[in-house]
């Protein structure tokens, strides 16, 4: 099981950092990625990242503006946001693969069809940002 949080309101400029817990295993040798779905849209992916060598990919909508991570023991990734803009609110989602689509480079190119393959994807966290 997934579980985001960290979610809520922000004005344009703001940060949020946004957290994905596992719950009955742990991040080890995954694919993990961050979804989002803005209201009408599509869902789009974000960033990816190996559990395995800490490698990241990001979509270029959010390149240098958001960085993934997790924690040493591999229970909790991370999504930093920083300088949103009303463009980024939406609901966020994460979602693990740990069977296929360990690396980063092999996950992110998948975005967002693989979505609904991957063995573990949370219910979401909502962003809204303000201008």
């Amino acid at each position: 099981q997934l579980v985001e949080s960290g979610g809520g309101m922000v004005q344009a400029g703001g940060s949020l950092r946004l957290s994905c817990s596992a719950s009955g295993f742990t991040f080890d040798n995954c694919g993990i990625a961050w979804f989002r779905q803005a209201p009408g849209k599509e869902r789009e992916g974000v960033s990816c990242l190996s559990s395995r060598d800490g490698t990241t990919m990001y979509a270029d909508s959010v390149k240098g503006r958001f960085t993934m991570s997790t924690d040493n023991a591999k229970t909790t990734v991370y999504l930093q946001m920083n300088s949103l803009t009303p463009e980024d609110t939406g609901v966020y989602y994460c979602a693990v693969d740990t069977q296929y689509f360990l690396r980063a480079w092999d996950l992110c190119p998948r975005l967002p069809g693989v979505y609904g393959r991957m063995d573990f994807r949370g219910n979401g966290t909502l962003i809204t940002v303000s201008s």
